[in-house]
């Protein structure tokens, strides 16, 4: 799910895969083999990723919009925990101190991602409240004319 690739805020490599988090969505990337070919696939074809993406999720990680993460903790092992809801949890495995430094610009971004999209839901609403409430006059006024006798 390429979202875009301006706004890049950190980028973290690794020998097998790369961190990088955009101003609104976290990408999990491997550099090589079977799982980076899926991976590529996956991402490429929306319409694969949004049927399949849930049944590879424990093979490959997807990228993810910053609005749909619950929850981003270090774990005991100084290991990242991504919590998302309806899938499973990605584990990324980096230095206790690259996961705070991952975990802290996260936990910044998230409830500011998760507010732009209440705020989209809620435009989005009063937009169709609105075409309602103007398709409720046009409608009245069609069947008064249709009364009137001519």
């Amino acid at each position: 799910m390429k979202m875009s690739t301006e706004n890049v805020i950190m980028v973290i490599n690794k020998p097998h895969f790369r961190v990088k988090l955009h101003s609104n969505f976290l990408e999990v990337d491997l550099k090589e083999g079977l799982r980076k070919e899926l991976e590529d696939v996956l991402e490429a074809k929306p319409i694969l990723r949004d049927n399949l993406g849930y049944l590879f999720q424990h093979a490959i990680h997807l990228d993810v919009p910053l609005k749909d993460i619950e929850s981003a903790t270090v774990d005991k092992k100084g290991k990242t925990k991504i919590t998302l809801p309806h899938r499973k949890d990605i584990i990324i495995p980096l230095k206790a101190t690259e996961s705070k430094k991952l975990v802290a610009k996260l936990n910044e971004l998230i409830p500011v991602e998760k507010a732009k999209e209440v705020e989209k839901m809620l435009q989005s609403e009063k937009t169709k409240a609105e075409y309602d409430s103007k398709k409720g006059w046009a409608e009245s006024v069609a069947e008064r004319e249709r009364e009137i006798p001519r």
